[in-house]
């Protein structure tokens, strides 16, 4: 199996500015790319350029910028080139899915954060010795940067990427490691209904609260958006501004994604089994489409927009996403199950007759059978019937 790790990266002011030369000159060469496919379709649509004809003018584009281009790895160049390869590649997926197309667009230096190594000692080398209290990644062009490696990295490393996020510099590693012994059997099985008022509510009855981290910080991130308003294009202030709201977002980013990791850890080390439901989180979080006014041409009347934009801000808040691919690598690395179920009707069938019925939830949290009148909190109810959908599948389709 393949697992990541991210480790804070050190560097010296003189490495901080060749690391920022480097993403500088990677973004060119994306950037770069990109025109030379742009300016081959406008000449004829039948033209087109692909990553094998780029990727063998590289030798020729270091030998001419040999200042720039040149002192930087081959192989990450090709990475660089593989990501344009693959943004065109999803581009034309679209276009036939009849999806939305995005064309691919022209980074920004200032967006443009992530260079890739593909392979270990290409251009780069991971050098960590037992011995030694103090790590550190080699790069091309940059030096050995110091490394705060927090936990040891267990496996063959075998991808290195380096990445930029305000300030801090990281270094994300891919390691291929043997499939860990499983954790012992607990004879349990749990199913999880996922929400807004609570994060989730499993099927024993417990809930599991929502931070509401995204809510919580919405006063600082609002005042700190308001002051880059007022800011001047291209001022000092403007940068500070700017480095105050990305470091807002980074701390909900990273109190969302702690929330996932514990919550994930206790469920897998407690169940044996786990079924959630198959939520299409971005079907979900769509915008209401307009509707147009019958007696008015040009004018549309209400569509509940504005509470759906409150309801969309819940949902991205929350991270179901998130969670639940926390949640699969976590099960898949302890020897769990973790199985996604349709979840329609699971919040208003009776978990007790049967019977399925709008009338059955009167409330956002009550449920009330209008059969045989059972009572229970409505998520407690979504959270047995999707276990119990789990275990039929799980039976119907035994591993």
């Amino acid at each position: 199996m393949i697992r990541a790790y991210k480790f804070l990266m050190r560097p010296t002011v003189g490495q901080a500015v060749a690391l920022g030369e480097m993403l500088r000159d990677h973004c060119s060469l994306y950037n770069g790319a990109l025109q030379e496919r742009r300016d081959a379709y406008r000449h004829s649509s039948k033209t087109t350029v692909r990553y094998g004809q780029q990727s063998a003018q590289l030798k020729d584009i270091r030998a001419f910028d040999a200042e720039r281009q040149g002192r930087w790895s081959f192989s990450s160049q090709q990475a660089t080139l593989r990501r344009l390869d693959k943004a065109f590649a999803a581009f034309f997926r679209r276009v036939k899915a009849g999806d939305k197309p995005g064309y691919p667009r022209f980074r920004s230096s200032k967006r443009f954060d992530t260079v890739d190594f593909p392979k270990d000692g290409d251009g780069c080398r991971w050098d960590s010795t037992p011995h030694d209290p103090v790590t550190r990644v080699r790069l091309q062009g940059v030096g050995h940067v110091k490394v705060h490696q927090h936990r040891p990295v267990v496996g063959k490393v075998k991808t290195i990427s380096v990445k930029r996020e305000g300030r801090r510099w990281y270094v994300i590693l891919t390691a291929e490691q043997a499939q860990p012994e499983p954790l012992p059997a607990t004879e349990s099985v749990i199913g999880v209904d996922m929400g807004i008022a609570n994060f989730l509510a499993d099927s024993g009855g417990e809930f599991v609260p929502n931070p509401r981290h995204g809510a919580k910080a919405a006063t600082k991130l609002e005042a700190a958006q308001q002051a880059l308003s007022r800011c001047k294009r291209g001022s000092k202030r403007r940068r500070k501004a700017v480095e105050t709201v990305a470091r807002l977002h980074r701390k909900v980013r990273r109190q969302r994604l702690d929330h996932a990791h514990k919550t994930a850890l206790g469920l897998v080390s407690e169940h044996d089994f786990i079924a959630h439901e198959d939520l299409k989180i971005r079907n979900m979080s769509k915008a209401p489409a307009p509707k147009p006014h019958p007696g008015q041409p040009g004018s549309f009347l209400p569509n509940g927009a504005s509470a759906k934009a409150g309801l969309n801000r819940s949902i991205a808040d929350a991270g179901w996403g998130v969670f639940l691919a926390i949640l699969a690598a976590k099960a898949e690395g302890a020897g769990r199950q973790v199985m996604a179920v349709d979840p329609r009707n699971t919040s208003r069938r009776c978990p007790e007759c049967g019977h399925t019925a709008k009338e059955n939830r009167p409330t956002q949290e009550k449920f009330h059978c209008q059969a045989c009148g059972h009572t229970a909190h409505a998520d407690t109810v979504g959270a047995i019937n999707v276990l119990r959908a789990g275990l039929v599948r799980r039976d119907a389709n035994p591993a």
